[in-house]
C-alpha cells in the first residue's frame, strides 16, 4: 500500500475524537483528579499560572494530540478492532513514552510524583486514543 491510500483508508474522525478524548482526559486529570499535586510538584502557585497564554497553550496542545492520533492511527491501521487499538495506544504509551519520561525525569532529578502524574497520563490517554482509533478505523 503506498502512502497515498494510507491517508485515504484513514478514519478522520476517530483521530479527531481520540484527540478529543485526550484532551477531555487531560482536563480532569490535570484540574480535577492530580491539579494540588501536580502544581506543587512543579512549583507552580495560582499567581504564577496567571500570565501564561492559555489559547496558545490549548491550541497547540490540540495540534499535538491531532498528530499523535494520527500517528497512532497509521500504526494501527484499517480494521484492527478495539482489542488491538487499545492494547497498541497501551503499548506505545508504556514502552515508548512511559519509558522516555523516565528517562528524562532521572537526569532533570523530578519528582517520582511528578513523573507518575504526567507518565501514567499518557499511558491512559494512548490507550484510549487506541481504543477509539480501533473501533472505528
Amino acid at each position: 500500500m503506498n502512502m497515498q491510500n494510507a491517508f485515504q483508508n484513514l478514519n478522520w474522525l476517530s483521530i479527531v475524537l481520540a484527540a478529543v478524548s485526550s484532551f477531555f482526559l487531560g482536563f480532569l486529570w490535570y484540574s480535577v483528579l492530580f491539579t494540588k499535586r501536580w502544581m506543587k510538584e512543579n512549583n507552580f502557585t495560582p499567581e504564577s499560572q496567571k500570565g501564561a497564554n492559555m489559547l496558545k497553550i490549548f491550541g497547540l496542545s490540540f495540534l499535538l494530540m491531532i498528530f499523535a492520533a494520527f500517528n497512532l492511527a497509521m500504526f494501527i491501521g484499517k480494521g484492527a478492532g478495539a482489542a488491538f487499538g487499545s492494547m497498541a495506544g497501551f503499548l506505545a504509551g508504556l514502552g515508548w513514552v512511559f519509558t522516555f519520561l523516565g528517562v528524562i525525569y532521572l537526569f532533570e532529578r523530578k519528582s517520582l510524583s511528578l513523573f507518575l502524574i504526567n507518565a501514567c497520563y499518557s499511558v491512559l490517554s494512548l490507550t484510549i486514543m487506541g481504543l477509539i482509533i480501533g473501533l472505528m478505523q
